[in-house]
């Protein structure tokens, strides 16, 4: 909560600095007595001939910068439509005000110097110039759209009444100020006032939204864990999924077995269904939530590095573990500890984590790439786009990233303290021959599985293998 509370106070400040940054144009309008006055266009003020010019696309730089960043941190989840696309207007408003004076700004002022003014009606002007029109127009549509769209989502939601009422207000005076510059554009009347008043309303919306998300108190949603029991039968099969993985990749293999064993789903914090990711994952911690999950002896299923997680539990719980199957499992056969400063920065990293994943730029991202990503590596699944279009599985899925090589060191102190249990085990070794999976069979006393012809995702390629392997754990349970 209280790093949530944080990126909330940075993404008020960036607005705040976005909006301050963005009305630099009221005392800089006062050190060019060269642009002629309050006819002429703001931007004229950054044209690369002025001689303040360079202060005024400083300051529009930073404004840009400022709003991207902000609108990155706003603690906005599940912003919903008209939420994200009011977000996004106001990164467009961001990125294009960067382009406006950083790479684009005018040659000349036109509407305060005839000579400048005769080259533009030439077309004597270079690209940067007539780029210049184009990056304003959508800096202005980017401002609309945030204005339009957030004081809805911020009215439906019963959340930021600043946004929602005071967002509102600023609509009505955009309205004004846009149809006053189109008319004055249209009919050829000078056309800077009606653009400083636009200028100055969206100065005033980015101070609006520094001013409440600084004043936020929104509490952090409880934790919510997602845990799914089908079937019936003994002994009961507890399925763990791989790195980042959810429970509808089980589908199949849950079906089958449920035919004639409880199956229990489950997914981690963060991940899938559940929420609650609010510290880096450990391995002792992961075999303690197999552990509450399970009520008598269990077949663990376990997955990639969630193979880990069943060989702990089964460690630190032997007499809780009916056998495990270990499904193309993590494994190295050498633990390179992480540096002391290497190790530091991961720690600070996952300590943002969760609150980073709330954000409204972990949402966006998570959008554009997990989706993506999972029908490139996992096929096509209805309830993907849901799931993996959050920022919270993305930060829940870089955190385990982050944590693997911890948890690899962990399970090496466990291997020396805690012996393993007797108990049946079935490694699954997928695709060409992995000595290291040979390494971990006599680790274990294991039966080990080759599947030449299967990837690593077993359970959608070939699940037929897992529930095989479960029976045979099962049967030899039953004598």
């Amino acid at each position: 909560m209280r790093a949530r509370r944080r990126l909330a106070w940075i993404a008020a400040c960036g607005f705040a600095v976005a909006g301050l940054c963005y009305s630099a144009w009221l005392p800089a309008q006062f050190l060019n007595p060269g642009i002629g006055g309050p006819d002429a266009y703001v931007s004229e003020l950054a044209a690369a001939d002025q001689p303040w010019s360079w202060l005024v696309r400083a300051a529009d730089v930073i404004a840009g910068i400022a709003c991207l960043a902000a609108v990155a941190l706003v603690p906005d989840e599940r912003p919903g439509r008209w939420g994200a696309l009011g977000w996004l207007g106001l990164a467009l408003l961001g990125g294009m005000t960067v382009l406006d004076s950083g790479l684009f700004p005018l040659d000349c002022a036109a509407l305060s110097d005839p000579v400048c003014a005769a080259a533009e009606a030439a077309g004597r002007v270079s690209p940067s110039h007539r780029i210049h029109t184009v990056t304003s127009a959508l800096a202005s549509a980017g401002a609309i759209v945030s204005l339009l769209a957030l004081p809805v989502s911020a009215l439906r939601r019963r959340r930021w009444p600043l946004i929602g009422y005071g967002g509102a207000v600023l609509a009505v005076l955009m309205a004004v100020a846009t149809v006053w510059t189109l008319a004055a554009i249209a009919s050829g009347a000078p056309v800077g006032l009606a653009q400083r008043f636009q200028v100055a309303v969206i100065g005033l919306w980015l101070l609006s939204l520094g001013a409440a998300l600084w004043r936020d108190r929104t509490m952090a949603v409880p934790p919510k864990s997602h845990v799914l029991l089908e079937g019936a039968g003994t002994p009961p099969v507890l399925i763990c999924a791989g790195m980042a993985g959810a429970w509808f990749h089980w589908d199949r293999v849950a079906a089958d077995l449920s035919r004639d064993h409880a199956v229990i789903r489950f997914d981690r914090p963060g991940l899938g269904l559940s929420s609650g990711h609010r510290r880096p994952p450990t391995l002792r911690e992961e075999a303690d939530r197999i552990g509450a999950l399970a009520g008598s002896p269990v077949v663990v299923v376990g997955h990639s590095a969630a193979g880990r997680h069943a060989e702990a539990f089964a460690r630190l719980h032997p007499g809780r573990v009916a056998g495990l199957v270990l499904v193309d499992p993590s494994c190295e056969s050498t633990v390179r500890p992480r540096g002391a400063a290497r190790a530091a920065a991961v720690r600070a990293v996952q300590r943002v984590l969760p609150a980073l994943g709330g954000t409204f730029g972990a949402t966006a991202v998570a959008s554009l790439v997990l989706p993506f990503a999972h029908r490139l590596l996992m096929g096509a699944h209805d309830g993907a786009r849901a799931v993996y279009g959050r920022g919270r599985v993305l930060a829940a899925a870089t955190a385990e990233w982050l944590a693997y090589p911890d948890m690899t060191a962990e399970l090496d102190e466990l291997r020396g303290t805690h012996p393993f249990p007797e108990i049946p085990v079935v490694v699954l070794s997928a695709g060409p021959e992995d000595r290291c999976h040979h390494d971990l069979a006599e680790l274990l006393d294991a039966k080990l599985i080759s599947l030449p012809g299967t990837g690593h995702e077993v359970q959608l390629e070939n699940p037929e293998a897992i529930t095989g392997a479960v029976r045979t754990i099962s049967r030899f349970h039953d004598t």
